[in-house]
């Protein structure tokens, strides 16, 4: 019995001396520097899983997370700054910038099993078409946001931004590519890749709406429409869709024509000083259990075929977070403008905003 004991005694010895090792082993695993958008993760919110500490608990490596509010944020710090980050979030056209201008490092798509996971619509990118820079993040479509208690006629399109009856109730992004596309669409433009001569039309359909407008709003909207100050707003699906959660009486439009597809994807930028870290939180990002609690908390689409499948079907069959395959096909990508007339086109709008 004693030397039962004994053995029984060494292993446990042996058992917290390796759980010691185990410890140093995952305070040694380093770390990983990630920058991403504000608000665009699980972190525990509503009883949803706690995704970096997750990440952290599984690997060991400590997360450093800071945010940014626009791609042009993103942009100018990497680019102005000798700031080290290695995992970034950037949209379709800031991708396709910094591709051209050196500034990511190629995956070790290896280091990203769950890659596999991934729906085919969103590999090879249109920003980045041979596969060699990104792991898609999060999608969605534009649509039009509006109160049924205000809105008498049932929108079918972007022209219901322009509605005189709602004069004073409208609600406008403010900013200028989704501003700008918004325009073009109504006049039979394609805002994919536009020109000077394409904004002007744009221009100028924006002053005929400016004297209808409430006023140009981003995250405002959410006060606006969630306590029916406004009456119908444009803005990303996927936050429509958390919008109309708290209030009943909003409804949704997706424009019959088609609308914006956005993504923001996984990228690691060239100064990044632990990129197999970064690689294994690109991949954790991609497990289809936390890709399916990080759809259920932003209510953007969900690009992760496995992670969809764990998802209740009151988000799974929701058009706002995963529009038709037929739908997206009449769907239009922001592609990266020339500066010169991406610079045309901010300052146009900057005009219109202050006449």
């Amino acid at each position: 019995m004693k030397k039962i004991l004994a053995i029984a005694l060494c292993v446990v010895m042996l058992g917290s001396f390796a759980a010691m090792f185990a410890g140093c082993g995952k305070a040694d695993a380093g770390e990983v520097n990630v920058y991403n958008w504000g608000e665009y993760i699980a972190e525990g919110q509503d009883g949803l899983m706690n995704v970096i500490e997750e990440f952290e608990k599984e690997t060991g490596i400590k997360v450093n997370y800071t945010t940014y509010e626009t791609n042009e944020d993103l942009y100018n710090m990497l680019k102005n700054s000798n700031v080290s980050y290695d995992v970034i979030v950037p949209s379709e056209y800031m991708i396709s910038k910094m591709i051209k201008e050196g500034m990511l490092l190629e995956l070790n798509y290896d280091n990203i099993p769950n890659y596999k996971y991934i729906n085919d619509r969103f590999k090879g990118l249109d920003c980045d078409p041979d596969n060699k820079y990104t792991v898609i993040y999060q999608w969605g479509v534009t649509a039009l946001v509006y109160d049924k208690t205000k809105v008498e006629n049932t929108p079918k399109n972007w022209d219901a931004l322009w509605d005189e009856d709602l004069k004073g109730d409208i609600l406008m992004f403010n900013n200028s590519r989704d501003a700008m596309a918004i325009a073009m669409q109504t006049l039979g433009i394609d805002p994919s890749n536009c020109t000077k001569e394409d904004i002007d039309k744009a221009s100028e359909k924006l002053r005929e709406q400016k004297p209808l407008l409430k006023k140009y709003v981003m995250d405002q909207v959410f006060t606006e429409m969630e306590t029916s100050q406004s009456a119908i707003a444009p803005y990303y699906a996927g936050d429509i869709a958390a919008m109309m959660d708290e209030n009943e009486d909003l409804d949704y439009c997706l424009p019959d024509y088609g609308s914006n597809l956005f993504y923001d994807a996984m990228c690691i930028p060239t100064c990044s000083k632990n990129k197999e870290n970064a690689e294994k939180f690109i991949n954790f990002m991609q497990k289809p259990e936390i890709a399916a609690e990080n759809c259920k908390y932003l209510r953007y689409g969900c690009a992760n075929d496995e992670a969809v499948k764990l998802l209740d079907d009151e988000i799974k069959n929701n058009e706002l977070t995963l529009p038709s395959d037929e739908y997206l096909d009449k769907c239009y990508v922001f592609g990266n403008l020339d500066p010169e007339v991406y610079e045309y086109m901010q300052e146009q709008f900057v005009k219109i905003q202050a006449e």
